[in-house]
């Protein structure tokens, strides 16, 4: 038997392999946007490579089904590019001062893999509706998480410079306190000056609040008695 995927045979599984095209480069595009380490041509050769290796395991080898005792495994194919992606996400993921980067950027890269495998074993809608939920991913929750954060606001640092001795710390707190913003801990320093009268100190404030921390430290530095208001993140003992 030979192959019936010939000449103008061919020219259906270039629907296939054009899905896989412009899924794929969907994909890479918004990775371009947020100028990510693979963008636009990564993913799109990742994707259209995925279905040609699904299409040639499909239908390059039908010649072959005369000879005696020939099995053929599309699956393994699959198999080995789910295999192989690794290597390229392998290589997008690295380490800075501890802390892990590329991580979405490789997760996407095997999604794209998958698109294109989808493309190419004819699962088209599968692919499209993949892809859609790439974008569901990746801005929808990043919405998400922000609106989350501002819910449950994770606790934020404030310093305050401080005339001491002049009830300047009470009167920061009761501020704060008024403005919605809870008070998990402080930890005051005071500095030392040859001046008795003008000694100053400074407050690190330690907050939880759903408002906006600017509007807070602008309030701060109209106090009397207060030499200067900045906010932070807190580390991870707090201060």
């Amino acid at each position: 038997m030979t192959s019936s995927i010939t000449g103008l045979g061919e020219l259906p599984l270039l629907v296939e392999l054009g899905a896989a095209l412009l899924l794929s480069s969907l994909i890479g595009l918004e990775r371009e946007v947020r100028a990510k380490s693979a963008g636009l041509r990564t993913h799109t050769l990742v994707g259209v490579g995925a279905a040609l290796f699904m299409l040639v395991s499909k239908y390059g080898f039908l010649d072959t089904l005369d000879w005696p005792h020939v099995q053929l495994g599309p699956s393994r194919v699959a198999a080995q590019i789910v295999s192989g992606i690794g290597f390229i996400g392998g290589g997008l993921i690295f380490v800075r001062r501890d802390a892990v980067r590329g991580l979405t950027t490789a997760a996407t890269v095997w999604v794209v893999a998958a698109v294109g495998m989808a493309c190419g074993s004819g699962l088209l809608l599968l692919a499209a509706a993949t892809t859609l939920a790439h974008f569901l991913v990746v801005v929808g929750y990043q919405h998400l998480v922000t609106r989350l954060r501002r819910v449950m606001r994770e606790p934020r640092l404030v310093r305050v410079g401080y005339l001491d001795g002049h009830g300047v710390l009470r009167n920061a707190l009761t501020l704060c306190t008024s403005m919605g913003w809870a008070v998990l801990d402080l930890q005051v320093e005071r500095e030392d000056s040859d001046d008795t009268s003008q000694r100053t100190a400074v407050v690190a404030l330690r907050l939880r609040g759903k408002r906006d921390v600017t509007m807070l430290t602008d309030e701060l530095s109209v106090l009397p008695g207060v030499l200067h208001v900045a906010a932070g993140e807190p580390a991870e003992n707090g201060f």
